[in-house]
């Protein structure tokens, strides 16, 4: 089957891209041309009708890209056109009446790649996340991990087990001949060394999920204390709605922003307060649930009424940052006694100090995202098959050392699916919807 698609996004655009993949591109492209194929790799200038007649539909540029050295393995054509509406559906109309042709399904051009063995599946990740990337930061984490760095890692993890799995298969089949020492110490050392690599890998504080999802800041503190005007702020735009009148925020209210870089989730929280408001108490409830799980805390109070106790003093830790708004109200011989506490004495309304608050803010951000490793994992089913493979390799080692070779063996294999998991060289056909839907039709 040829599959076909915009690759561009949608709406008026000088220049679009229509990609078509498979056998019958030769095909498609001598119908909408009338003529022989253009030289492969080079740019060449074609009239495009409809098929089966001479009707211009546009002119524009054919790119030829014969199979295997495609980024599908497949022969693929690339078509340069004006980005009008009424040209991109004219030509994906016809190449709809070409037989064996069809639009193609999200994320397909590049799960042929995979399937093709083009590409593995933590490069299709990072092509996605390139894609989707609003931050500099993200875009790097993506560049970095699209090299291969991460891919060359598993893969030579997933060698080495299998060398291992060689020798203790040898002797499993012939129990009579002994295993050179240096060998089944060797097997012992390298087994250790894995472990090590993947617990380091494991130890990372989830950066590379922070990076790819967004670091996550909740602003908490009690009611009319400046959070919503904060947001706004920090937003640059009006995200919240600010009033003297407690309790104006009820839910979660959301922002997202790139600060300097890094992608990163506002929430605006509910007033803390005694409410005998049901709808307040799980307001205030959310609130405190979307502190717990905050990367960064904005513990924002004021200035002439710091009330700072119970579950707001819990709250403060290195991963929280003290906020006292309204400090042009302070008298001149007004002193807060916070020394114990990080803090940024601020007026919102006044814009008073708020670009030390988000250098403050930045500074945690950097700390936060400072990896110690070059192996970066960014999604969950990494994490949750290097915790598995280590699993097995801990109890590999247990019954290779007491001697028990066939069950040794086969904790083996398993830590080594699980690698192979990670980077698609085992079939993991159950995972490979959930990955290429996150994709647009024509990548």
């Amino acid at each position: 089957m040829t599959i076909y698609a915009l690759s561009t996004g949608p709406g008026v655009s000088g220049v679009a891209i229509i990609r078509i993949s498979g056998k019958e591109t030769k095909k498609a492209i001598n119908l909408l041309t009338g003529k022989p194929l253009p030289t492969a790799r080079v740019a060449s200038l074609r009239k495009i009708n409809y098929i089966n007649t001479s009707e211009l539909i546009d002119e524009g540029i054919i790119l030829w890209f014969p199979g295997p050295e495609s980024y599908t393995g497949e022969d693929m054509a690339e078509l340069h056109v004006h980005g009008s509406k009424a040209v991109l559906e004219s030509i994906l109309s016809s190449l709809s009446k070409i037989e064996n042709c069809r639009l193609a399904e999200p994320g397909e051009f590049t799960r042929i790649a995979f399937e093709n063995g083009k590409i593995n599946l933590i490069k299709a990740e990072s092509i996605i996340d390139l894609i989707s990337a609003e931050t500099e930061i993200q875009r790097k984490q993506a560049i970095k991990i699209m090299s291969g760095i991460s891919s060359n890692k598993f893969n030579g993890m997933r060698e080495k087990l299998l060398k291992i799995l060689a020798n203790l298969e040898a002797k499993i089949d012939f129990p009579d001949e002994d295993l050179p020492k240096d060998i089944l110490k060797n097997i012992k050392k390298i087994s250790e060394e894995i472990i090590y690599d993947i617990k380091k890998i494991l130890d990372d504080q989830r950066v590379g999920e922070r990076i790819r999802e967004g670091f996550k800041i909740a602003i908490v503190g009690p009611t009319n204390a400046g959070k919503s005007s904060l947001l706004n702020y920090l937003s640059k735009r009006d995200v919240a709605i600010v009033s003297e009148v407690s309790g104006t925020t009820r839910d979660v209210i959301e922002a997202h922003l790139n600060i300097d870089g890094f992608p990163v989730i506002l929430s605006d929280t509910a007033g803390i307060r005694e409410s005998k408001n049901e709808i307040e108490k799980k307001g205030i409830k959310l609130a405190l649930n979307r502190a717990e799980e905050a990367d960064l805390k904005l513990i924002v109070l004021e200035a002439k009424n710091v009330d700072f106790k119970g579950v707001l003093k819990d709250l403060m830790d290195d991963d929280a940052i003290l906020v006292i708004n309204k400090s042009d109200l302070l008298g001149p011989n007004q002193f807060l006694n916070l020394k114990e506490f990080e803090h940024v004495l601020v007026s919102i309304k006044e814009n008073i100090n708020l670009k030390n608050l988000i250098l403050k803010i930045k500074s945690k951000l950097k700390n936060k995202f400072i990896s110690s490793g070059d192996i970066l994992i960014t999604r969950e089913r990494h994490r949750q098959n290097l915790k598995e493979c280590l699993v097995h390799l801990k109890n590999f080692n247990k019954k290779n050392s007491e001697g028990d070779f066939d069950k040794a063996a086969e904790d083996i294999r398993l830590a080594t699916r699980n690698l192979g998991k990670i980077v698609g060289e085992v079939d993991v056909e159950e995972i490979l919807g959930s990955i290429f839907n996150d994709f647009c039709i024509g990548k």
